[in-house]
């Protein structure tokens, strides 16, 4: 059978206005292409209420009460981590009432809590805090001229495996960086590839691929050596760049000669 066909409010209205003209049941029916009984129906409701607008409803009555959606709400802000199946159980356990996890997820809707992927940020220590707090005091008025005499370096791990991020979170809208509701991961884990690269503001390095474990002597001998004695590449390397360089190996043993060039040790 096919499905009843709604009568907006608008038809509604032109079908009493041509009843009250003389226009026939049937016709107004033909009119509005619905069925004889449609028109007598809302022609009787009519004169019943003097309206034709539709009675509020209550809807199908509620599993929970106040108590127990408080409980819910409760549950979900002391673990953010938590599911709605896991609600579900700690609910029947407190209250023995059995609910479909369908309706904690209504609950939880209805103020505001949203299940979400957590957002992602890398473990930081108290010392990681401070001296990036520090960097940032230090070179807060600095211009692009001066960081445009700088020369950026990282090594970067590109892993075969991760976490797939499939952990979710309770939150209201604006909640997503709070702390207990941001997911920590540590970084580098499963098979990877590292590589080593730098850039300024007009020119960058060659990407070098790190094999085994990057330890200071390798870091030294294979990466920043070669790159400060290419005539291709000490060029790129900016003032500030070239005297942190230059500290860097004589702390561990090369030396500088009149020339301005370092010799290796031994």
């Amino acid at each position: 059978m096919p499905p009843r066909r709604k009568v907006t409010t608008f038809n509604k209205a032109r079908a009493i206005a041509w009843l009250q003209d003389g226009v026939s049941k049937r016709e107004v029916g033909r009119r509005l292409a619905v069925s004889h009984s449609v028109v007598v129906r809302l022609h009787q409701k009519f004169q019943a209420t003097n309206s034709v607008l539709e009675r509020p409803r209550s809807g199908w009555p509620k599993k929970t009460t106040q108590l127990e959606d408080r409980f819910i709400r409760r549950q979900s802000l002391q673990q953010r981590g938590t599911t709605a199946n896991i609600i579900r159980g700690q609910l029947r356990v407190a209250t023995n009432t059995n609910v479909s996890t369908k309706t904690i997820r209504k609950r939880l809707h209805e103020v505001g809590l949203r299940s979400r992927r957590p957002a992602v940020r890398p473990r930081l220590t108290a010392a990681h805090r401070q001296a990036r707090l520090a960097f940032c005091h230090n070179h807060a008025r600095w211009t692009r001229q001066q960081w445009a005499d700088v020369l950026f370096s990282d090594e970067s791990r590109f892993n075969l495996h991760h976490h797939d991020g499939r952990a979710r979170v309770w939150r209201r809208q604006g909640e997503r960086y709070n702390n207990g509701l941001v997911q920590e991961r540590v970084a580098f884990g499963g098979g990877s590839i590292m590589v080593w690269g730098a850039f300024s503001f007009r020119h960058r390095t060659p990407l070098y691929h790190i094999v085994g474990n990057l330890t200071g002597q390798h870091y030294r001998d294979e990466i920043v050596a070669p790159f400060w004695f290419n005539p291709l590449y000490t060029r790129l390397v900016c003032r500030l760049c070239s005297r942190t360089i230059t500290r860097h190996l004589t702390e561990r043993g090369w030396s500088t000669t009149s020339s301005s060039r370092l010799v290796s040790p031994g």
